[in-house]
């Protein structure tokens, strides 16, 4: 198992100036990073590859896509589009040397139509998503859609909506990715939610309910623990939370307020708190 730090904790846009951060990541322990993939290009990532190597850190990647790139949008040059930025963001992660694209790659964020998702719109997300994991074989990258909580998205907010959708995916590209801080919401037993998505999980994200430091909060964390532990899970567990330094992303995912003194704090506290759990599962 490694342990990673999600970049969102600073920025949207990891730049050589973020090197510090890095360096304070790998002095904690961690064995990775988790880099945003917005803008850039495969040169712009490919220098930050360089510094992660420097570093001595191993990486991950994660997106998003917007309501001009959804993937279950009844519109086929929509989800054409959709499937481009995939594909932007898979060479993006190529580049910097990563092996995970993970995020909700399966639908736009908050795009909401007024209902629940229906059987066309699974089918639409898995055609592109199976064409995208096509993709993403040839450059050895995994994908990893995620289940988000019902504020942000409609499609998959459970965790059996998710191993459905990897289920109809059915590519060896493409594999679940399953967030603490959504699945708490979402379904009512966290140690059922992890064995059920077992089958197919390929990352996770350690995220308290309130974005804030790992075990200050209501996560079930020892039903968490325990599962991945029963599941011989041996992936990135990715630390994610959240702060206000970037005020258009704090805004964008509704962060109006600080949850910890440090963001230094969550990358100290939170790895020996999912270190100590892990290993006493």
């Amino acid at each position: 198992m490694r342990f990673g730090m999600n970049m969102l904790l600073w920025t949207t846009h990891v730049t050589a100036e973020h090197e510090s951060k890095l360096t304070f990541l790998r002095e904690c322990g961690f064995d990775g990073a988790e880099i945003p993939v917005f803008e850039g290009d495969a040169a712009h990532f490919r220098g930050l590859g360089e510094a992660l190597d420097r570093v001595g850190l191993a990486r991950t990647c994660s997106t998003g896509l917007d309501e001009d790139h959804d993937p279950i949008h009844p519109d086929a040059t929509v989800r054409q589009a959709a499937l481009d930025r995939l594909r932007w963001a898979i060479d993006c992660t190529h580049a910097i040397g990563a092996d995970v694209l993970c995020g909700p790659l399966h639908s736009a964020f908050k795009v909401f139509r007024g209902r629940g998702p229906n059987d066309d719109e699974y089918r639409r997300s898995a055609d592109v998503l199976r064409e995208a994991a096509e993709y993403a074989k040839t450059a050895g990258v995994l994908l990893a859609p995620e289940a988000l909580n019902r504020f942000e998205c409609y499609l998959v907010n459970t965790s059996a909506q998710l191993r459905k959708l990897c289920e109809l995916v059915d590519h060896p590209s493409l594999r679940a990715h399953y967030d603490t801080h959504h699945m708490h919401l979402e379904d009512s037993n966290a140690k059922a939610a992890v064995t059920h998505c077992a089958p197919v999980l390929g990352h996770v994200h350690l995220s308290e309910n309130d974005r804030g430091v790992p075990g200050r909060g209501q996560v079930d964390w020892q039903g968490t623990f325990e599962a991945l532990r029963k599941a011989n899970y041996d992936g990135w567990c990715v630390i994610e939370a959240f702060s206000r330094l970037d005020p258009e992303f704090a805004a964008a995912i509704h962060v109006w307020r600080d949850y910890f003194a440090s963001p230094d704090e969550v990358c100290t506290d939170g790895l020996a708190f999912v270190q100590r759990g892990l290993a006493q599962s």
